[in-house]
């Protein structure tokens, strides 16, 4: 199966990446057991906190329904950690060469980063054909993804950035979008206070957004 198509089978999954920076380690497990309780089992643990990797790791091999993504991939030497650590796919908030060959060397699907039209045509030339619209709502948002539905129709986006539970819908109705990324589903006072069920709650709505 090539790395499109793997990563088509994974944004269909949820109609929602949760964005995940795990300041506590212990939190990461019961989050994401709360998470895919909710139905949400495709997850995004960013590299954005020192405990990026472990939490990774630990949720990769305790948490057997989660697909594992690494997240604020931006350096090439932290492919092949990611991998090592059970991510299934990455994420960057960007597309530069090192990431594409790295990401080729290492095998791990990579669903980069573009916010323009210019980048977007770049990333295509190098064989990405699911990118993430990052900034989304700053890029233009459903604007955006609308004008370049038209010429660059062979694209499809995981729009993120200031997306929310309200305005998701409209992103998902577009016709180039296949999922959203977003950091509504793990608010910090509730991963403070251990509020799994809260968690589930918040889960189990985003994964009824796409009907």
């Amino acid at each position: 199966m090539s790395e499109n198509m793997i990563l088509m089978d994974i944004m269909r999954a949820s109609p929602v990446i949760p964005v995940i920076a795990i300041d506590d380690i212990a939190h990461a497990v019961p989050l994401a057991r709360a998470l895919v309780a909710g139905g949400i089992r495709v997850l995004e643990i960013t590299l954005r906190t020192a405990h990026g990797l472990a939490a990774i790791r630990a949720v990769a091999s305790q948490v057997p329904d989660a697909i594992v993504g690494v997240g604020t991939l931006t350096r090439p030497d932290e492919f092949v950690a990611a991998r090592d650590a059970g991510a299934v796919f990455g994420v960057s908030p960007g597309l530069t060469q090192g990431l594409v060959d790295a990401a080729r060397k290492s095998g791990l699907p990579l669903l980069p980063g573009t916010m323009t039209p210019s980048e977007v045509m770049a990333a295509r030339d190098a064989g990405f054909r699911q990118l993430k619209l990052f900034p989304a709502v700053p890029a233009g948002g459903i604007g955006m993804l609308n004008a370049l539905a038209g010429p660059l129709g062979d694209v499809m986006f995981c729009p993120t950035g200031g997306i929310s539970q309200e305005t998701a819908p409209k992103f998902l109705a577009c016709a180039n979008v296949a999922c959203v990324g977003g950091s509504w589903l793990t608010p910090k006072d509730a991963l403070k206070a251990g509020d799994w069920g809260r968690i589930t709650s918040l889960a189990k709505a985003a994964s009824g957004l796409r009907g």
